[in-house]
């Protein structure tokens, strides 16, 4: 059974909308799963009957998603969408292929931007640590075909449901923003791999869920590329990321860097502490889900 989890928050309703109905249209899902973490989802009448809603508090991304990975219990593989993702037709039968092999946890479409290029073929990290989408604003490579990636984008993902139990899902304390780097870097230490599939396209209308919470955006960015950095960098991309950090002081808004270079250093002994292998390779019932605010 393979099951879909949409996380929304106070999304505007065409956009849900649009989502839910090109899953529907493209067909393949069991169970289309939503997960309404702002109170302002709604389901129209007609798709009503093929939608389960379930309605929490905003804990963050991860937190719903975890959420509708346990209300998809029994599936074999959970697909995790944001709700400005649209698929596109035949978008699944790639993804399904090439996440049945040996040791691959997690597979990803080619994120495309309204403008057809490419928006995200997998994250990579630059000497900052900070996470980039691999191939942005690049034309579809002439190569579909499945290809191994370090990390994944958690905006539109497969997911073997061994790989969720095995690592627990997402770290809820990242609440938004790295939360997907995190359990792919779990997961890679406990050996799963992962793979983008080209030949299967969504649509990523990029920022439409957080573009009205900018400062918050920031901060959350800026303090998780530090937590990233200290649980998983070397010695030198540790020293790097809390430099740029530092710089950033300089600029506007100073109180969302100061912010964000607080907490992030205030997770820091816990982050390191975590990256000697005691809880990156463990189970999910080790893997703290709190808040927001937790370090």
């Amino acid at each position: 059974m393979i099951a879909a989890v949409v996380v929304t928050y106070s999304a505007p309703a065409e956009m849900l909308d649009r989502c839910l109905r090109a899953v529907v249209g493209a067909g393949g899902i069991d169970r289309l799963i939503v997960v309404d973490t702002g109170g302002a989802a709604t389901i129209a009448a007609d798709l009503a009957d093929q939608v389960q809603m379930v309605a929490t508090e905003n804990r963050g991304y991860g937190a719903a998603a975890n959420l509708g990975f346990a209300v998809a219990d029994g599936a074999s593989s959970i697909v995790l969408l944001n709700d400005d993702v649209t698929v596109r037709p035949g978008w699944l039968d790639p993804l399904v292929a090439a996440l049945h092999s040996d040791g691959v946890g997690a597979v990803q479409p080619a994120l495309l931007g309204p403008d057809g290029n490419v928006a995200s073929l997998g994250v990579e990290f630059d000497r900052f640590g900070a996470g980039r989408d691999i191939g942005d604003g690049l034309p579809l490579p002439v190569d579909r075909g499945p290809r191994e990636i370090d990390v994944f984008t958690g905006g539109a993902v497969l997911f073997d449901a061994e790989f969720l139990r095995t690592t627990g899902g997402f770290d809820e304390r990242f609440f938004l923003y790295y939360e997907d780097v995190d359990l792919a870097e779990r997961g890679r230490r406990l050996g799963w791999r992962f793979r983008v599939v080209p030949s299967s396209t969504v649509e990523h209308r990029r920022g439409s869920s957080t573009g009205q919470r900018e400062q918050e955006t920031r901060s959350l960015q800026e303090r998780n590329r530090l937590w990233n950095a200290f649980r998983f960098g070397s010695a030198a991309t540790v020293v790097r990321s809390t430099w740029l950090s530092l710089r950033r002081l300089r600029h506007e808004p100073k109180d969302v860097h100061r912010r964000a270079l607080l907490t992030g250093l205030g997770g820091a002994p816990r982050r390191l502490i975590e990256r000697s292998g005691a809880m990156i390779a463990s189970h999910g019932s080790t893997v703290p889900r709190t808040g927001m605010e937790a370090t």
